[in-house]
């Protein structure tokens, strides 16, 4: 028996998924976490560009003219090709100022990344234990309504024999039908929390294995990483505003470009073709000012400055909201706490309860209104304690991902 026991329990403990590896998997699968390390790839890919800006240019092209009406000095048809390259000596600033501003803004795209990881976590951690609490409560449930159907078929029995009333079997009738309705309430509750959970993982999640978070209260805390990408979101903005000044600025651009030509019907003079270029080397310097531009720049750089305004007033309000939950989070942790050793006391007193009292149904000592009580006490003390175990460790994980740390290190 005990061999039959154990083939039966060893295929689930294998299929069961505990939240350590939950959370693993979801870091590489979930479809949110790798569309924002996409995007910081792609700011990445933005920041090389603008490295890359400061090297000259080499351009190539090529060129074909024909004119219909030929003059006695210009071929008809022209053809050739030439390479240009480029460089701008000064600009002002705009390249430094641009480079800095994208180096912000991957460095943005990177915290950002990685509070998109730690929510999403901590929302798995959420709907794992909410998940077992609602396992907890079925299984309580379950129990409850197979001790009411054992207790009806006696009563039916008892009123076969006509030592029983048709109340006393309507009574628990009803106590058993609201039972199997509240398991099947349960079970669509777990399985719209399972639809979800694995959604954020990424896969089928068969069963759920057992986790526990360490019980650490630490003082240290860091910024949250959300807190840290509008920071240097900020910062990218003042450096895009200084980009704009630089705009003021003069710029010298220098460029070389080599051509080389080639005629058909060329014209000639006296039987004798008119020399024509081969080709042809260009070098020409730009030097530019912008004088005037009726304050174009100036409303551009005043508004690229109250963007970064707007920035750091949700700075200073996510700054306070870090503090207000972790404080909330410590009084979560305490209440949760007391509720467990307020519930293991109230479950115990309501197994003692549900002994006794079904010990005087069965001896016919308590009518079943009295019996029903009881079991209903039992089944909602041993839910209520589940839930409260499950509700410290919901606690730990919001304490841990408020001071800014990564959950999936504090599991036992």
């Amino acid at each position: 028996m005990k061999k039959l026991l154990l083939l039966g329990i060893i295929p689930a403990l294998l299929l069961s998924d505990d939240l350590h590896s939950l959370l693993e998997f979801a870091k590489q699968n979930n479809n949110l976490m790798n569309a924002s390390k996409i995007s910081a790839h792609a700011k990445e890919k933005e920041l090389e560009s603008a490295k890359n800006n400061y090297y000259p240019t080499l351009d190539v092209s090529g060129f074909y003219k024909k004119d219909d009406d030929a003059s006695p000095f210009q071929p008809g048809t022209v053809y050739g090709a030439n390479a240009k390259i480029a460089v701008d000596l000064y600009d002002g600033g705009k390249k430094s100022y641009t480079k800095k501003q994208k180096t912000n803004e991957h460095q943005s795209a990177l915290y950002s990344s990685k509070d998109t990881q730690k929510s999403i976590l901590l929302t798995i951690a959420q709907d794992y234990f909410n998940l077992k609490s609602l396992k907890s409560s079925l299984k309580a449930r379950v129990e409850a309504a197979q001790a009411v159907k054992a207790q009806l078929e006696r009563m039916q029995h008892f009123y076969e024999a006509e030592l029983a009333t048709s109340d006393d079997v309507d009574r628990l009738q009803s106590a058993y039908d609201s039972n199997i309705y509240a398991i099947e309430s349960i079970k669509f509750q777990i399985k719209a929390l399972k639809k979800s959970l694995e959604i954020k993982v990424g896969k089928k999640v068969p069963s759920l294995g057992n986790s526990t978070f360490q019980k650490i209260l630490q003082q240290n805390k860091k910024e949250l990483d959300s807190i840290q990408a509008l920071k240097y979101n900020k910062t990218a903005l003042l450096n895009l505003s200084q980009t704009v000044d630089s705009y003021y600025y003069p710029t010298v651009h220098i460029e070389d470009t080599y051509s080389v030509y080639k005629y058909k019907d060329e014209p000639t003079m006296a039987n004798r073709p008119i020399p024509l270029l081969a080709n042809q080397n260009e070098i020409m310097a730009t030097v530019g000012l912008r004088l005037f531009d009726f304050g174009t720049l100036k409303e551009q750089k005043e508004a690229i400055k109250l963007q970064a305004d707007a920035l750091n007033e949700q700075i200073i309000y996510k700054s306070k909201e870090q503090q207000m939950q972790l404080e909330l989070s410590l009084d979560r942790i305490h209440t949760a706490n007391l509720n467990i050793k307020s519930s293991k006391s109230a479950l115990k007193a309501a197994k003692s309860a549900l002994k006794t009292i079904t010990e005087k149904y069965s001896a016919g000592i308590v009518d079943n209104v009295v019996y029903l009580d009881a079991l209903s006490s039992k089944t909602q003390a041993q839910a209520v304690y589940k839930k409260a175990l499950n509700d410290l460790e919901i606690a730990y994980a919001i304490y841990y991902y408020y001071s800014n740390k990564n959950i999936e290190e504090f599991l036992e």
